[in-house]
């Protein structure tokens, strides 16, 4: 008789998680005002971050069962 090693398989799920960074001038009253425009322009596409503005990529596993 042939005997069979059998492997437990589990299943994973990989976060990837991209940084990207880029530094935008605001001019503001005060510093709430400015990062609530730098929101602002960036939910308008006024500032698009793309690849020339990559940091990092990190991938975090988690086990699923």
């Amino acid at each position: 008789m042939i005997k069979r090693e059998i492997k437990a398989t589990k299943t994973f799920q990989i976060e990837i998680v991209e940084t990207m960074s880029n530094i935008v001038e605001v001019v503001a009253e005060n510093e709430q005002e400015a990062l609530l425009r730098a929101q602002e322009m960036y939910r308008n596409e006024e500032v698009i971050l793309d690849s020339e503005d990559y940091i990092d990529t990190k991938f975090n596993i988690f086990e699923w069962e």
